[in-house]
């Protein structure tokens, strides 16, 4: 049985269960930073779900994913385990990263998340190259370089692009669409609003899709993932959304000038948590005692990986220097 949405029960659920994990990790964060127990800024995607739940749904395993310091969701939906991930935010040595790294620099390659990176923009031409590797190998694998609209407005951006269409690379570029740039709003950066016609030029075909609608970008993802896989080249997909909360932080801060009041009551109507549930009790019957069930098993989930957190130990002063590499001249 398929809903209105154009998708199964099954996925619907998929969706939703992922959207969940990410929502309530990121209120426990909420819950946990004001005593400085987590070691480093948090950049929260409460409020833009549905991108990181539907484009890594659509994904295998084996495919590879580049992200922000906005990370935290991409990396849960793409796999990425719970106590490693709160470990590395309290800057243990069990964490994703070993605690070097934190909320900004997660990382999980044994289920693809090739790292994130809190200088913007810098992680779109990992991927690019990721892909290039991956092309010369015969490699069936996909990359997916995620990104923010204020990272279009760095050069390597249009470079990656180019390169990755001259090439015909199997890379998926991800916009995450959220209006804002720290405290500029896209239309005070830019005269073209329309971020996914940015490639067209250069040989990268884009559009633009509902990122608070699971279903949608989950659908639009699948698509962009046959074709490039079967050697379609790269796209460019933009996902319209919206952040619940400040850049940086865990307050809201939608009294603040640079807020427009409109976008951030579209947005608390068009929660994508919200969407998804309402689409299941109407399409598939589902019960409240369900999703009670679902979220009593994420919290417990959360709370172990809490405890496994406070529980592990600090890096030691002689790992310090470990997990790098020596960079040596040419000749």
């Amino acid at each position: 049985m398929i809903s209105s949405a154009g998708v199964s029960q099954d996925i619907l659920t998929a969706l939703y269960k992922s959207m969940l994990k990410i929502r309530l990790a990121e209120e426990k964060i909420v819950e946990i930073y004001p005593t400085d127990a987590i070691q480093s800024p948090v950049h929260l995607c409460i409020g833009q779900e549905a991108i990181s739940a539907g484009v890594c749904l659509a994904l295998e395993k084996t495919d590879h994913i580049y992200g922000t310091y906005r990370g935290h969701g991409i990396y849960i939906a793409k796999g990425g385990g719970m106590k490693p991930l709160f470990a590395e935010l309290y800057a243990k040595e069990t964490g994703c990263s070993r605690g070097k790294g934190g909320s900004m620099h997660v990382v999980a390659p044994e289920v693809g998340v090739m790292g994130c990176s809190a200088i913007v923009a810098s992680t779109i031409p990992l991927a690019v190259g990721d892909a290039l590797a991956a092309k010369m190998r015969g490699s069936s694998r996909l990359n997916v370089a995620f990104f923010g609209d204020g990272a279009v407005e760095e050069g390597v951006f249009f470079e990656s692009l180019n390169f990755a269409a001259l090439k015909n690379l199997p890379v998926i570029f991800v916009c995450e669409n959220n209006n804002y740039a720290v405290h500029s709003r896209v239309s005070d950066r830019r005269k073209q609003l329309e971020i996914f016609r940015l490639g067209e030029s250069l040989g990268v075909p884009g559009s633009r899709h509902d990122g608070n609608d699971a279903p949608s970008v989950y659908s639009a993802m699948k698509q962009a993932v046959e074709k490039t896989r079967q050697g379609g080249g790269p796209l460019l997909l933009e996902f319209m959304t919206y952040r619940l909360y400040e850049h940086v932080g865990v307050a809201m801060d939608h009294e603040v000038a640079y807020r427009e009041k409109d976008k951030l009551d579209q947005a608390l109507k068009t929660d994508p948590l919200l969407r998804a549930e309402a689409l299941l009790k109407k399409s598939y019957g589902v019960s409240n005692a369900d999703f009670d069930q679902w979220k009593t098993a994420v919290s417990r989930e959360i709370g172990e990986a809490v405890k496994f957190a406070e529980e592990s130990s600090f890096p030691s002063s002689d790992q310090l220097y470990e997990d790098l590499f020596e960079v040596k001249p040419w000749g």
